[in-house]
């Protein structure tokens, strides 16, 4: 909902903008998105962010007309079609966790007790770190010490030991097999 507000103020309609519509989501030129997953084949990355140049249409293999997407990420030109679109989002507004080790110009950081999980050490640090320029907290005291004393690092689940145990001993032990 912020990103859709955002971009209301930031990146008005206006005729002089065209627009591609991928069912409920509409790009717009001069938009601000954000890659979602990686791509080896356009060479754009989770959490690469890039403005819309323009939107148009091009021949595809077949010869037809398609509508297509370029994305400026960092002055390297991006082509995407309406399918790939499925990879971009909205990024006036995205959260610590998809800034990527990114920097901005501006942060701002909202931090309530309705979210108290969020409320670590480590997390607001990470999101006030990304701040090139200018940090907005918006928040009480409490709620800042809440976070400067939860110095918890929740676990994660990702099961990476065992998934690497694992390969290492499915790997020996075709080795053996071999030797």
């Amino acid at each position: 909902m912020l990103n859709d507000m955002l971009r209301h103020t930031l990146n008005p309609a206006h005729s002089s903008k065209k627009e591609l519509k991928m069912g409920k989501r509409t790009f717009r030129e001069g938009d601000k998105v954000i890659q979602t997953k990686n791509n080896y084949d356009k060479e754009v990355y989770n959490g690469d962010i890039g403005i819309i140049q323009t939107v148009t249409k091009e021949e595809n293999d077949e010869g037809e007309k398609i509508d297509v997407m370029k994305v400026n990420f960092l002055g390297r030109i991006v082509t995407y079609n309406k399918e790939s679109t499925k990879e971009l989002d909205m990024a006036y507004a995205i959260t610590i966790h998809k800034s990527q080790g990114g920097e901005a110009p501006i942060v701002i950081i909202p931090a309530t007790t309705s979210h108290y999980v969020m409320l670590a050490r480590n997390l607001m640090y990470t999101g006030m770190t990304r701040a090139r320029e200018k940090l907005v907290f918006i928040g009480t005291q409490k709620v800042m010490h809440i976070a400067i004393q939860n110095d918890e690092i929740t676990a994660r689940n990702s099961r990476l030991a065992d998934r690497l145990l694992n390969a290492t001993n499915t790997f020996y032990k075709g080795v053996d097999e071999h030797v």
